[in-house]
């Protein structure tokens, strides 16, 4: 009979139980968040059609979505991957070898390996989804922790991968020659 990890007990138990497992005995996986905009669909299929399907690690996308459109990400990536590609529900456990995507039109962030989600709202102006949750990852207790920015314009993710590397995490960038979109891996590996 396979074991159960404390996090299979503390779901089945329910959420008050969750938190206090995760503060506890549970098992840390590092957990990668990567980071696209402008050309991020083409980034992220082609790393994840060359990952192996066991790696260990629990895969976090973030993308620029428009708030007011549904997101089909998950689904097209799936198609190129086996490891389970879900949307990003609220209190999410991240295990091995799955990748979650961000949900349109919501902020996300990871507190001791748990996944949260809040409302973006209306707020108009400037949004930098990648550098909250590359932030929140820094900051994660358990800090297993990698930073990596693809294809995209302008600079989301560059301060968030230098707090996740002052934090002593690891962080890559896209070589921008490669890239859709140079920004976004230009600025990173500039700074």
């Amino acid at each position: 009979m396979p074991k159960s990890s404390p996090s299979d007990t503390a779901l089945a138990a329910g959420p008050s139980t969750v938190d206090s497992a995760l503060k506890t005995d549970r098992v840390v996986i590092p957990v990668v968040g990567i980071g696209a905009s402008a050309g991020g669909l083409e980034a992220f299929t082609q790393l994840l059609a060359n990952l192996p399907a066991s790696t260990g690690m629990g895969f976090v996308l973030i993308q620029h979505l428009d708030p007011g459109h549904e997101s089909h990400l998950a689904d097209i990536l799936s198609r190129v991957t086996s490891m389970s590609v879900s949307e990003v529900v609220d209190g999410q456990v991240i295990l091995a070898d799955n990748v979650y995507v961000i949900p349109p039109g919501v902020t996300l962030t990871l507190a001791q390996g748990v996944l949260r989600l809040t409302p973006r709202g209306d707020k108009r102006g400037l949004h930098l989804p990648i550098d909250i949750f590359f932030r929140s990852m820094a900051e994660d207790a358990f800090g297993k922790v990698i930073g990596v920015v693809l294809s995209g314009t302008g600079s989301d993710g560059t301060q968030g991968l230098e707090e996740i590397k002052a934090a002593g995490g690891i962080t890559f960038a896209q070589d921008p020659v490669s890239a859709g979109y140079q920004g976004m891996p230009q600025t990173a590996i500039e700074a």
